[in-house]
């Protein structure tokens, strides 16, 4: 299955591309930027690409991102400190964010006679990001083979749609991901604050499979705090 990736740059797509290139055919890694303040996550998005061997694209959506004000990863608002689950959390999200960026990946991977467009979307998102839920990946998927009828017949590969993020640690882990060459903190600081939302999801994923962290936080030990708040 010849495959396109959407790669933040971050955990989860990264190891949604190193998946893909074990498992199918991996034809290239596309990349958005829209004026997101953690911008150096494309970078490591690129040297995803440069490790698997394939051809990565950055496509400047910092326009289109201009409009989509409100949020706190691109406009001029605090990235909040704590807990996905915690309500604060959804000044993170970035209206339509995903389907504008599958759209394209659609549209670049019917010209290019791919057969799917992958994108890392996991259980994890379901709390706060509409266009993370199975519902979404499903009803787009359907809107997406209306839109190419008759000229392509792309699908959407989603595979860690129902799974925590600490699955999605296990699984690179067991494909030899370099985690390290990740990037998932919001703030876009010298180094993982770890205090944003992204930061103790990710600290917390690490801790639940099992698997040693080579993240270096300014702040590692906070996240503890936050998931015991969490707690019911």
């Amino acid at each position: 299955m010849k495959t396109i990736v959407i790669c933040s740059g971050g955990l989860d797509s990264v190891t949604l591309a190193y998946k893909v290139a074990r498992e199918n055919e991996l034809l290239g890694l596309v990349s958005f930027d829209y004026g997101q303040r953690h911008k150096k996550e494309l970078d490591y998005a690129a040297h995803a690409a440069k490790q698997l061997g394939v051809p990565h694209h950055i496509l400047d959506m910092s326009q289109i991102g201009a409009h989509l004000s409100g949020s706190a990863l691109t406009d001029d608002v605090d990235v909040p400190d704590g807990h996905y689950a915690e309500e604060n959390m959804k000044v993170t999200v970035v209206p339509n964010r995903n389907a504008i960026m599958l759209s394209i990946g659609f549209g670049i991977a019917a010209a290019q006679q791919a057969d799917a467009v992958a994108a890392a979307v996991h259980g994890g998102d379901h709390f706060i990001y509409p266009d993370c839920r199975p519902g979404f990946i499903k009803n787009f998927e359907a809107m997406q083979k209306l839109a190419l009828d008759g000229y392509a017949n792309v699908s959407l590969y989603t595979p860690f749609v129902e799974i925590s993020k600490g699955a999605i640690v296990e699984e690179g882990a067991r494909i030899n991901v370099p985690f390290e060459d990740t990037w998932s903190c919001y703030k876009g600081g010298e180094k993982h604050c770890g205090r944003c939302g992204t930061c103790v999801e990710r600290r917390e994923a690490f801790d639940l499979a099992g698997v040693e962290d080579p993240t270096e936080y300014a702040d590692p030990d906070y996240w503890k705090s936050v998931v015991e708040r969490a707690e019911p």
